[in-house]
């Protein structure tokens, strides 16, 4: 038997119940509902009678029905949403009958009309779809409550004066068409009394889709269902949250890869796919109109502020690649790298073991390869870039300022705050607050948190909050420590595995410990971000946030301080805190007394923050990039294995949308997030990683693509919304630009050798022909190994070195320890200024030369201070 007739049987078995039988009285109740409506009107269901092999009239509709309905039965009324639900026969299988019997019958109240699809009429059997339009009546009623602007005059203004360059961008340009979908019209808030004002043609089409479902939806977060536990219930989002419904969504108006049959579908969605989805396209601009029209202005502006962003990282990417290609075309000119590559001086100098006891000596030329790699990052450049994002940084807001007030005109949402749609109170505020008051503006009674309430709810919020950003910064910790007690292990297998020795001038243990402490360190990232953002929503949800623009700015900010905190802790420590508190040779710093603290590589600590800069945050794009394409991608395939095998006419508009992902009331916070944190990594530590704008750039021209297409083809049709502007994600961006200029001035100053090579340059230099000749010699201390405590020392000394040297990191130390022993007590001295002012300058004179010499450090503090004594003696 074919699929219509097995359906009919079963309809005839599982629709002849007895008279208490659940699914009767509510197909009862439906039918009564919808006396005196046709046959084929929204609530009404033709039951098969018994022994018939004839299809339901039902049945015939859907074998009729095209694919791409977005209508009821009868082909005139639009569906402008769909509610889905599955009859499970538990325990609660009655009182969630009976919560949805209410809750459509006060929808109907309402003034809303619903149609009801048998579950038989399902691809699987199981799920019964309501199908809900909202009549004109219902339309212009809370159009005018939402205070929805609609045309009123077609704009008569002329259009601005063509720029004659204009020409060169036609290859970047879409049609017309696809650009202005509609005509520019003078709008104004509708009125239900002033009705002939405005541009009427055709009621069915004078409000659109988007504006349609965000009506709906309106009305079904606040149409209530009952009263349990005393308390008064409403709102499809909890109706969701506790098995109701399985599902509510607006429908798309076509298949995205095809053309709709019906000739009253716009095929927008189609348009969208065809010019912007597709990655093809990615050097043409965005249809914001065509894309504001059919998602709403709050996706809209999202793709807005996206593509503007893009558009300014070209800038930066441009400047940043310049940058590196000097650093590539000078790496040979480098002086500091010839030295340190140069046999007869980078490997004639020992340097002290970086660990206790299992490390050896070593010598300098081995680095040869990472300090040249070095180079490419720490250049003059780098200085140049630092100062150029600054400026770049302070443009890119400025500009966006006035690219989004330009949109807020072109889109009517200049008197926005007047709506008030974000400012209205929450369903859950309303549910939950059970105590009213007056408000002393409009003279209402609202409902209100005491005060006593809200403060536990904060006390419980901010604790949590701070246990979590305690947990990043332990889980930061510990994987210092795994950097700290692995080295030794890297460093021994280095040394005595002969497969790795072709290798070991480019991979040391420096940079070994480093890649694998970066990728340990994006593994817990990600695994911390998948528990907190659960929190931090539970959290929010706890605090009983007013309105929806106070929900979402608390979880705006909860969110971006755990990630700013999770993301960027890493790199704060290897930029601002390695290699700065390892003390000196015989007076090493250790960490918890066990684990002595890591030194930088004698290049420098920059290509370390490079490396981490790089895994982390290619890692976060690459990741981000598999969880919103991919998985969507995945699930809706195996979501719609079985419906490929089945004729085209029994799998509805309804129950392919049924099949996609949910976008969420979430899904464009996350989407500002991944490229807000994205925009800190470009620019908190962009002096250390000129290529990062680059990455970004290409990130974010597959990132337009990669949203547009899961948006088009992967989720359900997001609710309408409306925004004015990106939010509160403005004032993060203003913050983060502020603290990039003071990091990478700090990375300049503290992180690169920027500084000491401009102060040899300038200072110290004695060749005029080559002025960095003799730097790596004058950035390192000298050690006696014979004062090595047995703690520090190596096991063996096969060659028998007497000294060993050490980057600089003590200066600051020993000008502590030679004021604390000299300047102090000569000051105490009953001597005359004339002979206290002779010791100064003597020791200034030994000080200069232990410098020259490339004695500045402890041993040569010990000296300069013994001289000292000694003409003080004199003295």
């Amino acid at each position: 038997m074919n699929r219509l007739g097995r359906k009919a049987s079963e309809t005839l078995i599982e629709m002849a119940p007895s008279a208490d039988d659940d699914i009767a009285v509510l197909t009862k109740f439906k039918l009564l509902q919808s006396e005196g409506e046709e046959s084929n009107g929204p609530l009404c269901e033709t039951l098969s009678t018994a022994g018939s092999e004839v299809p339901s009239s039902s049945e015939i509709d859907k074998r009729h029905q095209s694919k791409d309905s977005i209508f009821f039965r009868d082909g005139v009324r639009r569906i402008d949403f769909v509610l889905s639900y599955v009859d499970d026969l538990n325990k609660e299988w009655e009182k969630k009958l009976e919560r949805r019997k209410e809750f459509e019958s006060n929808l109907q109240k309402a003034g809303l009309e619903l149609e009801t699809e048998d579950k038989k009429e399902s691809e699987d059997g199981k799920i019964y779809f309501v199908k809900i339009h909202a009549p004109w009546e219902v339309l212009i009623t809370y159009a005018e409550v939402l205070n929805i602007k609609v045309p009123i005059k077609e704009n008569d203004i002329p259009s601005m004066v063509e720029n004659p360059l204009d020409c060169m961008l036609t290859p970047f340009r879409l049609p017309e068409k696809v650009m202005h979908p509609e005509p520019d019209y003078f709008t104004a808030p509708f009125s239900k009394e002033k009705q002939e004002l405005y541009l009427i043609n055709d009621e069915s089409t004078f409000f659109s889709p988007s504006m349609r479902n965000r009506i709906v939806n309106y009305i079904l977060t606040r149409c209530p269902y009952g009263t349990e536990e005393g308390k008064k219930k409403f709102g499809i989002k909890r109706l969701l949250n506790n098995g109701t419904y399985s599902a509510a969504y607006p429908l798309h108006d076509c298949q995205y890869w095809k053309k709709a049959s019906d000739p009253n579908c716009d095929n927008e969605r189609y348009t969208l796919y065809m010019e912007w989805a597709r990655f093809l396209r990615f050097y043409k601009e965005q249809p914001l109109d065509l894309i504001r029209k059919y998602y709403g202005e709050k996706i809209g502006i999202y793709f807005a502020w996206l593509g503007f962003y893009t558009e300014m990282l070209f800038l930066a990417a441009v400047v940043g690649v310049i940058c590196f290609l000097y650093g590539l075309f000078t790496m040979d000119e480098n002086m500091s790298s010839k030295e340190i590559c140069d046999p007869a001086i980078g490997g004639e100098i020992i340097m002290c073991p970086l660990c206790d006891r299992e490390c050896e000596y070593w010598r300098l030329n081995t680095t040869c390869e990472s300090s040249e790699y070095s180079h490419l990052f720490d250049n003059v450049a780098t200085l140049f870039f630092a100062i150029f994002m600054g400026i770049w940084v302070t443009l890119f807001l400025e500009f966006w300022k006035r690219r989004q007030a330009r949109l807020k005109y072109e889109w009517d949402l200049v008197d926005f705050e007047e709506e008030q749609q974000q400012l209205q109170l929450r369903p859950e505020y309303e549910a939950k607050c059970t105590q009213k008051k007056k408000n002393p503006v409009t003279q209402e009674m609202e409902p209100y948190l005491p005060l006593t309430s809200q403060a536990v709810r904060f006390c419980i919020s901010g604790t949590t909050v701070l246990f979590w950003v305690s947990l990043i910064i332990a889980s930061m910790i510990a994987v210092i420590v795994y950097r700290l007690a692995v080295y030794a292990a890297f460093a021994s297998l280095m040394e005595n595995t002969q497969t790795l020795q072709p290798i070991s001038g480019l991979l040391t243990p420096q940079l070994a410990t480093s890649v694998t402490a970066s990728c340990l360190n994006f593994v817990i990232i990600m695994i911390l971000n998948f528990i907190y953002e659960r929190i931090a929503i539970w959290i929010t949800d706890m605090e009983i946030p007013r309105t929806h623009m106070e929900y979402e700015n608390r979880l705006t900010m909860k969110m971006f301080l755990f990630q700013f905190v999770n993301y960027y802790s890493s790199c704060f420590y290897v930029a601002f805190f390695k290699g700065k508190f390892v003390g000196y040779p015989g007076a090493y710093t250790y960490m918890f007394n066990r684990w002595r603290n890591e030194e930088c590589d004698p290049a420098g600590c920059l290509i370390e923050l490079t490396t981490q800069l790089t895994i982390v945050m290619a890692g976060k794009q690459i990741w981000g990039n598999i969880q919103e394409a991919i998985v969507p991608w995945i699930c809706n395939w195996w979501g719609r294995r079985k419906a490929r095998n089945n004729p085209e006419n029994l799998y509805s508009r309804w129950e392919q949308d049924h099949d996609l992902q949910t976008f969420g009331a979430l899904g464009l916070f996350y989407e500002y997030l991944e490229m807000v944190i994205q925009f800190g990594f470009i620019t908190l530590f962009v002096a250390s990683f000129p290529l990062a704008p680059l990455l970004a750039l290409m990130n974010n021209i597959l990132e337009i693509r990669v949203d547009s297409w899961k948006l088009t083809t992967q989720y359900r049709r997001p609710v309408a919304a409306k925004a004015h502007s990106i939010g509160v994600w403005q004032e993060i961006l203003n913050g983060m630009a502020i603290l990039s200029v003071v990091t990478n001035a700090f990375i300049v100053a503290f992180t690169s050798d920027m500084i000491p090579r401009l102060v040899y340059y300038y200072a110290y230099s004695e060749s005029d022909d080559s002025p960095m000749s003799g730097y790596i010699n004058n950035s390192l201390s000298v050690f006696l190994i014979s004062d090595f405590p047995e703690r520090n020392k190596p096991k063996t000394n096969p060659e028998n070195f007497v000294i060993c040297r050490r980057k600089q990191t003590i200066e600051n130390k020993m000008k502590r320890f030679l004021k604390r022993q000299l300047y102090l007590p000569v000051q105490r001295l009953s001597i005359s200024s004339r002979s206290r002012e002779e010791i100064f300058t003597h020791y200034a004179v030994l000080a200069h030369s232990c410098c020259k010499t490339g004695l500045y450090n402890y041993y040569g503090a010990r000296c300069i201070h013994r001289q000292i004594l000694c003409s003080m003696d004199d003295s």
